[in-house]
């Protein structure tokens, strides 16, 4: 992993991505108030190479965010298409944006494990009849219509600025 201090400038040293992964780990993305979690904005590539942006409710597990969507939705479309991604979250301790690409997940183990953590935030989802996919009465209007394939995002850098002091920005570039 490489890391690039962008907060030089201020004196300020180079922030820790353990500690980020911390942070992660122990809920930095779940809140008590509303729906129990802050918003992600997941960007994917059109088919005329611009940026499309949509709020998501995903989840942090096992060192990567996840996230559902509709095969026929844009996003789905565009991901299809080009997996490159963005995911950005502001938690109450940092900004974050991870680059990377969304991978479907089609195990159904691990569909079961994060059905279980969005039940937990209030989606009542459920591992569909086909075991590669989720089912649930509802989702959100832009995930399109059930089933929901599962994404994870396989990063390949993250960026943070941290929002309390001292201070810092720091970017990872990931071993691949």
């Amino acid at each position: 992993m490489e890391t690039k201090n962008l907060a030089t400038r201020y004196g300020l040293p180079a922030l820790d991505w353990g500690a980020i992964r911390r942070d992660l780990d122990a809920g930095a993305i779940r809140v008590a108030d509303g729906p129990g979690r802050v918003t992600c904005w997941l960007t994917s590539v059109d088919d005329d190479a611009a940026p499309h942006t949509n709020g998501i409710g995903a989840v942090w597990n096992d060192g990567a965010f996840w996230f559902v969507t509709g095969r026929t939705t844009r996003r789905g479309r565009n991901l299809a298409r080009d997996p490159r991604c963005t995911l950005s979250v502001s938690t109450k301790e940092f900004d974050l944006v991870i680059e990377g690409e969304a991978e479907i997940v089609e195990d159904r183990a691990t569909l079961e494990v994060l059905a279980a953590l969005w039940r937990d935030e209030g989606w009542p989802c459920e591992v569909d009849e086909s075991r590669t996919a989720l089912t649930a009465p509802f989702s959100a209007p832009s995930a399109g219509g059930p089933p929901w394939h599962v994404f994870r995002i396989k990063a390949n850098s993250a960026n943070v600025v941290t929002a309390r002091e001292p201070g810092g920005a720091t970017t990872w570039t990931f071993d691949s």
